[in-house]
């Protein structure tokens, strides 16, 4: 969309802030879309060389401040990543604010416990391929070192296992 820069504001380019500035859309379709005035905060990340643009319509905080936010919220954004792809959450019980703070603090704990397991004993195995074992020897009344066998060995090979094969494959 078109813009044009309405005011220009100071930048502290030490916190690597590289532009400041007030922003409104000139095409009809972005004025419909957005009537008001946005800022515009570029960024150069010191760490990734890479640059950014952050628009918000907060004209209070310093510009910096704007960018440290912006920087935390994709922390945050990768740490979801990294919970949907470790902790095995793929969709929430409850809706509520308790109910899923308790579904998380259950889901890492029990990563915790694993990642526990695992170093404690040198076991090679990630802790999602433990979870995968306790979960298929589940009512197994067995000591989990001895279900893990000695630790050091490799997960079992997976592509032994018995295939489907569809008549139009």
């Amino acid at each position: 969309m078109k813009y044009r820069v309405v005011e220009t504001r100071a930048v502290n380019a030490k916190r690597g802030v590289t532009s400041d500035e007030t922003i409104e859309f000139t095409s009809s379709q972005g004025r419909k879309r957005c009537p008001h005035r946005l800022r515009r905060v570029g960024y150069h990340d010191r760490e990734t060389k890479k640059d950014y643009v952050f628009l918000t319509t907060n004209f209070a905080l310093s510009a910096g401040t704007i960018a440290d936010i912006y920087k935390s919220r994709w922390q945050v954004e990768l740490f979801f990543k990294w919970i949907k792809q470790n902790l095995k959450v793929k969709s929430f019980v409850g809706t509520t604010r308790n109910a899923v703070l308790t579904q998380l603090w259950i889901a890492m704990c029990m990563y915790l416990i694993l990642s526990y397991i695992q170093f404690s004993n040198r076991i090679a195995w990630r802790p999602s391929e433990i979870l995968r074992l306790l979960q298929l020897n589940l009512f197994e009344r067995r000591p989990l070192l001895e279900l893990l066998g000695s630790g050091n060995e490799s997960p079992p090979d997976r592509s032994s296992q018995l295939t489907m094969k569809f008549a139009w494959s």
